[in-house]
């Protein structure tokens, strides 16, 4: 099944709402590559997702962005289905 990125985003920003928190939509016109949002959750709990339809991939620029990102120390992650958001939202209930 293929689940497109017009339903993944609402589920994700849906979820994180349910969980008491906040998912932010990061918008620039000076950083490009950047990820689609910004979740933040109870107890100081940041991680960045990109959103995509099933089986996309971030582009280069996006990549470059979520490396930098990563080696901050941030975690980023790519959910491109609502399975794929429900496994990694398990591990913050």
């Amino acid at each position: 099944m293929i689940d497109s990125e017009k339903k993944v985003e609402p589920a994700l920003r849906s979820n994180i709402k349910k969980m008491g928190g906040w998912c932010i939509k990061l918008e620039s016109n000076f950083i490009s590559g950047l990820p689609d949002r910004l979740c933040l959750l109870p107890g100081g709990i940041l991680f960045f997702v990109e959103t995509k339809t099933t089986g996309k991939k971030p582009s280069k620029i996006q990549s470059w962005v979520h490396r930098k990102l990563s080696d901050l120390g941030f975690k980023i992650y790519v959910i491109d289905s609502i399975e794929n958001l429900k496994s990694i939202l398990r591990n913050y209930e």
